[in-house]
């Protein structure tokens, strides 16, 4: 191999993720408030750790409407939800992907993250969160710790070929961990 093709093989190409962005669906990542009223959004995300700026973009113009806090912890717990999927699943192989849908009511916001299953072979069961994942220092395991410390309600489908987590965040941080931290 040639020192060129050598050093084009290592090269980073940098894509904008506007190019990941279907035109019509451009407003579910604008983060402002010009359509803030839905019942249903959902997209599909490629499995490429890269992209998680685009899925947080997605998940903070979905609670748009809400206050600073709720929208901070909407983004960062399905963010656990997305990086899980990455890393966890058959969604970052090659042609992967995973999809976000969120729910809207009344009471809050409903997110469901289904990915393409386990990259090991794993029995049917549900998810639990490892013990000590919110501890300081803890190295992994704090992304369904997290879900579980901070969701108002959370769960998984069971299933291990065609994962679907999901958790819903009461509008109403009162009683939340978060707002008495």
């Amino acid at each position: 191999m040639s020192a060129f093709a050598s050093e084009l093989a290592r090269s980073e190409v940098t894509v904008p993720l506007s190019s990941f962005i279907r035109p019509h669906h451009a407003h579910y990542f604008s983060g402002r408030r010009d359509r803030p009223y839905y019942r249903h959004r959902q997209y599909s995300f490629p499995g490429i750790p890269t992209l998680l700026p685009l899925v947080r973009a997605f998940l903070d113009t979905c609670a748009v409407t809400y206050s600073g806090d709720y929208r901070y912890l909407f983004t960062l717990l399905g963010s656990e939800l997305a990086a899980n999927a990455i890393q966890h699943s058959r969604s970052s192989r090659p042609g992967g992907s995973f999809t976000l849908q969120v729910r809207r009511s009344v009471r809050g916001l409903h997110l469901t993250c289904a990915d393409r299953g386990s990259i090991t072979p794993q029995r049917w069961g549900r998810l639990e969160p490892e013990s000590g994942g919110t501890r300081v220092g803890c190295e992994s395991g704090r992304g369904l710790a997290l879900v579980d410390m901070l969701a108002t309600s959370w769960g998984d489908n069971a299933h291990p070929g065609l994962r679907k987590v999901w958790f819903f965040l009461d509008q109403d941080l009162d009683e939340n961990p978060w707002s008495q931290a």
